[in-house]
């Protein structure tokens, strides 16, 4: 990567990015490519880089992962994925958001962000060590919640030096402080814990440390949702606040989002934050038609293909070479069980199909359709076991419980997790505690 010296500065209108990106993402997370650490949450390398190579205009910077690697947290921070063992899963929140407007679904991941992020963003700043000693940090959430806030401070559709908003910051009582207290500030430093310490007068002033925080969630957050537009440049050498500082001379840069210079708040980041209370999406691209459906159930690729259409046909259909797939019952019923619709899959094959979706294709879409209509899943229930029919009926039809189980055979009541400490609570009052 060059220096911020010798490369004129990159502007990024990240709006319409981050519409078609959000949905490309839940389209990855739905194959299983994607894995995040079960301890830190974060994403692996061959994620980041799965991630990186599916986002519409790609990263910011072509060898360094800020979207890229934004993305998987998002998606655990909005409850749209989870961690089963290290593989990052849909939640049937996140299968839901498939088919709900983008701007919706990047409204909600940015309200959750605040509460539910994975990781503390300063964690990303790696020249400043010693984060991990015992209360060097604050607790991350007011930070974030503060940075969020800046987003008022920022006029809709207008440019604003991101020096400046560091100086309306404070004035606006936005203080995401970094350090816990000023012993904390001593467990900071670069380079060298003792004469790299941040905790000397003039090492640890709000650019450093406060604005190189609200750079980083501007930058890999705020940016990657299509919140604001972004004017950057290479982060070698961009800022030289820190240039005093012992150490210092051997670096770079402080952080990945020096070069960040301003921003800009979009007509979608105004919506996710409250400003505006209705938003109107632009029209979407209408997608090239490139797929030939044939009357066997193979997909043609009759060109190139976008890296998300590909994960549509992989999960609805199998690929048999590098520009044909096949569906049948079987794909399309395995793709039910993922939590997707044969109606989802028609309506892309017919905006992509040179020629008319065959009759045959269609008359197979409805069939799986009525059958994934025929069984439900009502999700997990406690069973409960009675000693007799006459029991069993007594508790079914008591005021307080009826509402809160249901009968199964003779012996048998289901309670649904949410309510069970209301059931409990109520067998109890009947004299049936449960064992």
């Amino acid at each position: 990567m060059g220096s911020a010296d010798d490369m004129p500065p990159t502007i990024r209108c990240t709006e319409p990015e981050a519409l078609s990106n959000v949905a490309a993402v839940l389209h990855l997370c739905a194959t299983g490519q994607l894995r995040c650490s079960a301890t830190t949450r974060r994403p692996s390398a061959a994620t980041v880089q799965a991630v990186g190579e599916i986002l519409v205009a790609g990263d910011f910077y072509p060898d360094e992962a800020i979207a890229a690697f934004a993305w998987p947290l998002l998606l655990q921070a909005g409850g749209l994925a989870q961690l089963e063992g290290s593989r990052l899963a849909l939640t049937t929140r996140g299968r839901a958001a498939l088919r709900r407007p983008a701007h919706e679904v990047i409204r909600e991941l940015w309200h959750r962000w605040p509460r539910k992020a994975p990781i503390d963003e300063f964690s990303r700043i790696e020249q400043v060590k010693g984060q991990k000693a015992a209360a060097a940090l604050s607790a991350a959430g007011p930070r974030r919640q503060a940075v969020a806030s800046a987003l008022e401070l920022c006029p809709p559709g207008e440019w604003i030096g991101v020096d400046d908003l560091f100086r309306q910051m404070p004035r606006a009582g936005l203080h995401p402080t970094v350090a816990r207290s000023e012993r904390g500030l001593w467990k900071l430093y670069l380079v060298d814990p003792q004469y790299g310490s941040l905790g000397y007068d003039g090492y640890h002033s709000w650019p450093v440390l406060e604005g190189r925080y609200t750079l980083a969630v501007l930058f890999e957050y705020a940016a990657t949702l299509g919140l604001l537009d972004v004017e950057y440049v290479p982060p070698a050498g961009a800022r030289d606040d820190f240039r005093h500082q012992w150490g210092a001379d051997d670096l770079d840069a402080l952080s990945r989002y020096d070069g960040l210079r301003a921003v800009r708040l979009t007509a979608l980041g105004a919506y996710a934050a409250g400003r505006t209370t209705g938003y109107e999406p632009p029209p979407p691209a209408v997608p090239d038609r490139v797929l030939q459906v044939l009357s066997n159930h193979d997909v043609v690729a009759v060109a190139d293909l976008a890296p998300a259409d590909r994960m549509v046909l992989d999960t609805f259909a199998v690929r048999s070479s590098d520009r044909v797939w096949t569906f049948s019952a079987a794909s399309l019923l395995a793709a039910v069980d993922a939590g997707r619709t044969p109606g989802e899959f028609a309506a892309f094959l017919a905006a992509r199909s040179v020629h008319p979706v065959p009759a045959a294709a269609r008359t197979l879409f409805a069939d799986v359709e009525a059958r994934a209509e025929q069984v439900r899943d009502l999700g997990v229930r406690r069973v409960l076991e009675c000693a007799d029919a006459s029991v069993a009926t007594l508790l079914e039809r008591d005021r307080s419980l009826r509402r809160l189980v249901t009968r199964v055979g003779e012996r048998h009541l289901l309670v649904d997790p949410t309510a069970e400490p209301k059931a409990r609570a109520a067998l109890r009052a009947l004299g049936y505690p449960l064992g």
